[in-house]
C-alpha cells in the first residue's frame, strides 16, 4: 500500500504549475471566449455560454484535493 503522506498535497505545493506540466487546461489553439473560473476568474476550458459553475482546471484540481483529503 502506497504512504497515506503521498496521497495529498503537501502545504506550499505549487499546484498551478503541476497543472501546467500535465498539459492540462485550456487548448492555446481553441478559439475563445473562454468562462471565467467562479474562484479564481482565470480562463476555464469551456465556452461563456457554458451552464453552471465552471472552474479552471487549477482550482478544480485543488477542489479534488480538499474532497479527497476531507476525511
Amino acid at each position: 500500500m502506497a504512504d497515506d503522506e503521498s496521497y495529498c498535497a503537501a502545504p506550499g505545493t505549487d499546484t498551478a504549475a503541476a497543472v501546467r506540466a500535465l498539459g492540462l487546461g485550456p487548448d492555446a489553439a481553441a478559439e475563445g471566449p473562454f468562462a471565467a473560473c467562479v474562484l479564481c476568474q482565470e480562463p476555464t476550458e469551456y465556452p461563456e455560454s457554458h451552464k453552471g459553475a465552471t472552474l479552471c482546471p487549477v482550482c478544480a484540481w485543488q477542489e479534488a484535493e480538499r474532497q479527497a483529503c476531507s476525511g
